[in-house]
Formats: structure tokens, C-alpha cells, sequence
């Protein structure tokens, strides 16, 4: 039954604990990661959509541009962010927990992570950019480019920066 499902699986679980630097690797990294995310992603992104600006005299095209600027939302993006940086660990952890870890164990940690890795290059790339040119020729009906201020462009890109940091580094200490 269930029962004795979870009861084998927990002293598989047990019985093979994991080493001292995977237990480190677990506790430092997870906690920088969530660090970084929890409390200095949401100061950088958290207000980003009211500070936007385009045209002040026109909100539509405020809006208008942010959501070109912004393919997802400032909850998705966290959302997003918290899977690609958090599951990857997660999965490998588990895994290693409830068997001795080979080196094709450790293979596959890497390419989780450089999926993952990969992952959040292709959504939020490396840099954040001052200036956004946005066309909001659909708005006025004729060919219009407008330029719009990303707010605290520039610690966007440091939270980037860290971020991808972050992950290289677990991925060289996979390898090592």
C-alpha cells in the first residue's frame, strides 16, 4: 500500500544521507538563491510596472509599451524564476538523497541545470537596457516609435548577473 510505500522510500532515504558538501551546497546556495529572488528581485521588480514611462500624458501608451516591453508578468516572472532556479537543486537532492550518487547521477544534475540555465537566458537575457523603443503604431494607427525609461535598469541587470552567477557555480561544483 501507500503506506509502505513511503515508509521503504523514507528509509532508502535514511540510510544513504548525503555528504557533508552536498548538505552545505543544499543549505548555502538554497538560501542564497531564495535570498536573492525573495528580497532583492522583488525590491528591483516589484514596482517596475508603475514606474514605467513612456508618454505621461498618455497611460494607454504607458501600458501599451510595458506589455511589449514585458512579454509576462511581474508574478509570472517570479514564478518562472522560482522553478528554473529552485527545481533543478530540488530534483537532484531528492535523487541523491535515496541513492548513493555516479557520476552519470552527477551528469544529470549538470544538464538540468544548464537546461534550466539556458532557460532563463532565453526568457530575461544578460542586460537590461536604459531606453526601450516601442512601436506603438498599433495604438495611433501609423508608424510611431516612442522611446520609454525602464526604471533601476541598471540593478536589473546586476540581479541578472547574479542570478546566472549563481547557477555556473553550482554547475562547477557538480563538476568538481
Amino acid at each position: 500500500t501507500s503506506a509502505n510505500y513511503m515508509r521503504s522510500f523514507s528509509e532508502g532515504c535514511v540510510s544513504t544521507p548525503p555528504t557533508v558538501i552536498g548538505q552545505f551546497h543544499t543549505l548555502f546556495f538554497g538560501s542564497v538563491r531564495m535570498f536573492f529572488l525573495g528580497v532583492l528581485g522583488f525590491a528591483v521588480y516589484g514596482n517596475e510596472a508603475l514606474h514605467f514611462s513612456c508618454d505621461p500624458d498618455k497611460r494607454e501608451v504607458n501600458l501599451f509599451c510595458y506589455n511589449q516591453f514585458s512579454l509576462i508578468t511581474p508574478q509570472v516572472f517570479w514564478a518562472l524564476q522560482l522553478v528554473i532556479v529552485l527545481v533543478p537543486g530540488a530534483f537532484f537532492h531528492l535523487y541523491a538523497a535515496c541513492k548513493s550518487i555516479k557520476q552519470e547521477d552527477n551528469l544529470q544534475k549538470i544538464i538540468l541545470e544548464a537546461v534550466a540555465f539556458w532557460l532563463q537566458i532565453q526568457l530575461f537575457g544578460f542586460r537590461v537596457n536604459a531606453i526601450y523603443m516601442c512601436d506603438v503604431g498599433a495604438l495611433e494607427k501609423k508608424f510611431n516609435i516612442t522611446q520609454c525609461i525602464v526604471p533601476e535598469h541598471f540593478e536589473k541587470t546586476i540581479f541578472l548577473i547574479e542570478t546566472y552567477t549563481v547557477t555556473v557555480i553550482t554547475v562547477v561544483l557538480c563538476v568538481a
